[in-house]
């Protein structure tokens, strides 16, 4: 990354709350904490200045505090639902100059794939609100990077709590206001569900971890192993995903 481009925060939204898997970013994963491996994965970006996790105040997350005292991760704690002013704070008190958005649900998160995605917003930064990996990766791999100017503007301009709560929704819903640049895979590999949102989900991630046997392996790797498994996508093949998630 360019020296110049100034301080990349990624933000891990992370809380104990889940609907569908209370607790799921404590719950073991190859011997850790989910959290902590998905943490381990994205610090080896190279592109990021600093990792943090933004949580909340309520009493049941003074866990994911403990495990960032720790480990020595800083964070922040904001409100539950308001996640996008958890999010617009959290990045001014760590004094971004750009975010990258990652959720907690996400243990198969490849750092290679964040560097993409934040040199991609560095090299776009005067044309685009906002870069995005999505569609066509596997459901897991969710990446967003966005100037600190564009969560100003959200924060400003979102006044409904349905769009606060899902950090960039009103980017979706009103595209003709932001300019968005989508990163695309060659192959669409979207129905490979990675997500952990089910403990079936969990179940799925599990094989992957234990077939390793650490956590410093990409996404390609994955995608082999799971073609060579193809009962293993069978497990959360069922699972629903719904339209719109905090991811934390």
């Amino acid at each position: 990354m360019n020296q110049n481009s100034g301080q990349v925060v990624a933000i891990i939204q992370a809380r104990m709350g889940s609907t569908r898997l209370p607790g799921k970013v404590m719950m073991d994963l190859g011997g850790k904490p989910l959290l902590t491996q998905m943490m381990e994965r994205v610090q080896r970006a190279k592109s990021l200045s600093e990792v943090v996790i933004a949580t909340t105040v309520q009493p049941a997350d003074q866990v994911l505090v403990d495990l960032c005292e720790k480990n020595h991760w800083r964070y922040f704690r904001g409100d539950e639902e308001d996640v996008l002013g958890r999010y617009h704070d959290a990045a001014h008190f760590f004094q971004a100059d750009f975010v990258v958005r990652v959720t907690s649900d996400c243990p198969l998160m490849d750092p290679q794939l964040i560097d993409s995605v934040v040199e991609a917003m560095i090299r776009r930064q005067r044309e685009v609100d906002l870069v995005v990996l999505r569609e066509t990766f596997p459901r897991g791999l969710a990446i967003e990077a966005m100037p600190i100017d564009l969560l100003d503007r959200l924060n400003r301009l979102c006044t409904d709590p349905r769009e606060r709560e899902h950090v960039t929704s009103m980017i979706r819903r009103q595209p003709h206001l932001f300019a968005v640049h989508r990163i695309f895979n060659d192959d669409d590999l979207y129905s490979y569900r990675w997500t952990v949102d089910t403990a079936e989900d969990l179940k799925f991630v599990r094989l992957i971890y234990n077939h390793f046997g650490h956590n410093d392996f990409s996404w390609k790797q994955v995608l082999t192993l799971v073609r060579d498994h193809p009962d293993w996508c069978e497990i959360n093949h069922p699972a629903v995903q719904k339209s719109i998630q905090k991811h934390d």
